[in-house]
This record gives C-alpha cells, sequence and structure tokens, in this order.
C-alpha cells in the first residue's frame, strides 16, 4: 500500500512539473495583504506558473500562510527583488515581455494580447496599483473588460482571470503537452518536490 501511495504521488509530482511554465512570470509588486498574496499563489500552482517574484519597496515581504494558500507556495519559486529596476533587468535579460495590469485608455485587453510568449504579468498594490516605475518598463499595459459599475477586481481575482486567459491561449496552442523545462529542469524539479 505504501509503495502504491509513493508511486502515485510520484505520478501527481511528474504531472504537475511536466505542466510547469518557465516562460510564464507572475511578478507582485508591494502587495500587502498576505491573504491575497497566498490566493495569487493557489493560482500560479493552478496554471503551471513556475514561479513568483516579489517586488517590494514600499511594504514588507508577505508572509505566506501554509493554510491560506493551500500549501501552495511549496510548489512555486519564489524570487525576490528590492527594486523594479533588479526586475526588469532579470526579466528583459530573459526576453520576458512585460505585461503590466493598470486602468489606462491605452491598455489593452487581456483578451487581444499574447501570452504565449515569455510573458511576464505585473500586479500592483491592492490601493495604488502598479507604481509608475514598472508602467514606464511596460511593454503593454493590460486590463480585464468589465460591463459593470464597479471597474475594479481584488487583485488575487483579477491575477486568476489574468492567469487563466494565458492559460487559455496556452492550451489552445498545446503548449502544457509539451514540457517548458529542459529534462535537466524538469528533474531537478521533481527530485526538489519528491523532498517535500
Amino acid at each position: 500500500m505504501k509503495k502504491f501511495k509513493t508511486e502515485k504521488r510520484l505520478a501527481k509530482i511528474t504531472k504537475a512539473a511536466r505542466a510547469r511554465q518557465k516562460s510564464l512570470f507572475v511578478i507582485l509588486e508591494n502587495i500587502h495583504d498576505p491573504h491575497n498574496v497566498s490566493a495569487i499563489f493557489r493560482s500560479c500552482d493552478a496554471v503551471g506558473v513556475l514561479r513568483v517574484g516579489l517586488v517590494y519597496t514600499n511594504e514588507k515581504f508577505p508572509k505566506i500562510s501554509r493554510v491560506t494558500s493551500s500549501s501552495a507556495n511549496k510548489w512555486i519559486e519564489t524570487i525576490r527583488f528590492n527594486s523594479v529596476d533588479e526586475c526588469v533587468s532579470l526579466l528583459k535579460k530573459n526576453n520576458f515581455k512585460i505585461y503590466v495590469s493598470v486602468l489606462d485608455e491605452n491598455a489593452k485587453s487581456i483578451y487581444d494580447v499574447d501570452f504565449t510568449i515569455p510573458s511576464a504579468i505585473v500586479m500592483g498594490n491592492e490601493h495604488r496599483g502598479v507604481s509608475n516605475d514598472f508602467i514606464n518598463y511596460a511593454d503593454e499595459k493590460i486590463y480585464i473588460p468589465m460591463r459593470g459599475m464597479i471597474q475594479s477586481l481584488n487583485v488575487s481575482v483579477a491575477t486568476a482571470v489574468t492567469l487563466y486567459e494565458a492559460h487559455r491561449q496556452r492550451t489552445m496552442k498545446g503548449m502544457y503537452d509539451i514540457p517548458d523545462l529542459s529534462n535537466e529542469e524538469l528533474e531537478t524539479l521533481i527530485n526538489h518536490w519528491c523532498e517535500k
């Protein structure tokens, strides 16, 4: 029975690892509510995001609870940045297109941008939004179309909606059928997860 459980766990880990999208990066800037951050981690895990970048220049780095994140933080790599410039430098070095979520008359609908290329989705603080520093670096400003009176969503909900559009596009293109990670990266990730 123990061997069966071990084999079943390894199969689940392997399947999830093969679906991880190295070319889909979520960046959180100064999001102060740890419950929102934890909910975002759950959405990231659900759509196969490999890593989340945390840019905290005005707020403390959030404490991510295993309870509120349903342990999703165990399966997501986090990279901490001390400045927007540091984060953007890494993104540009790895050829990511920077999509900044912002209400702006020049922003494009999430349904009109291409999330199948290396994409970094930047989500901002619940009250202030994304900083001007990040907006100035944006390759595209994006927004979620809404039909109601209120023109904003909770940041964790907005992240989930955006990620599921990326998921839809990548699914349609068959990007989850072939690992985004090299064989060596995949083996390293599986071994790392098996130790958790």
